[in-house]
């Protein structure tokens, strides 16, 4: 069986260490994790991996965030990927920091990048693992917020969250959604 897990991020050096770019950051954990490196092709930077008997791609896409459909749906194509072994993941304001969510469909909530997958998939039905980057700002101050660096109290738990957030991933290939859902929906990373 073959997976592919793409992260949603924004490629120029500017956007790295923010939240908006947890997602490249959880498949780079992943990366590291089964000791595969990334090369450059199609709108995307792509490694190739396997684990426990199921081969996984790696993406993380060139496209910019909002744009990011294209090459998912680019990658499904070319790797032979059904859509119901597509898992994406992505940063939302909608959750606490610390907290992952998975769910097997669903709405864009607003997030641009989930709307183009769903624009060019025509399709709703593909799983996805939110990461919780919170919703600390000032009104009026959500760009920022999100286009933001992690502060100095964020940053002493991103490191297990990045683990827990690629635990789920793999957990994704190999137990599928369900079990995912059961065991990881209802953990969190907080501060001790």
């Amino acid at each position: 069986m073959k997976f592919l897990i793409a992260g949603l991020g924004n490629m120029d050096k500017e956007y790295l260490g923010t939240r908006h770019n947890i997602g490249f950051d959880v498949i780079d954990e992943i990366a590291g994790k089964l000791q595969v490196t990334f090369t450059t092709a199609n709108y995307a930077h792509i490694a190739y991996a396997s684990y426990k008997g199921r081969k996984i791609v790696l993406i993380k896409p060139t496209t910019y965030m909002n744009l990011s459909g294209k090459a998912i749906k680019f990658w499904l194509q070319k790797e032979n990927v059904k859509i119901e072994n597509l898992f994406v993941v992505l940063d939302d304001l909608n959750l606490p920091f610390g907290k992952i969510r998975i769910r097997p469909n669903g709405s864009d909530g607003g997030h641009n990048g989930l709307k183009d997958i769903q624009e060019n998939l025509i399709s709703s039905n593909y799983a996805r693992l939110r990461v919780g980057i919170g919703n600390t700002f000032p009104k009026g101050r959500q760009v920022d917020f999100v286009l933001g660096k992690w502060n100095a109290e964020e940053l002493k738990l991103l490191n297990q969250i990045k683990v827990l957030a690629a635990e789920s991933c793999l957990s994704f290939c190999f137990a599928g959604i369900q079990n995912t859902m059961n065991m990881f929906n209802s953990r969190s990373i907080t501060a001790e």
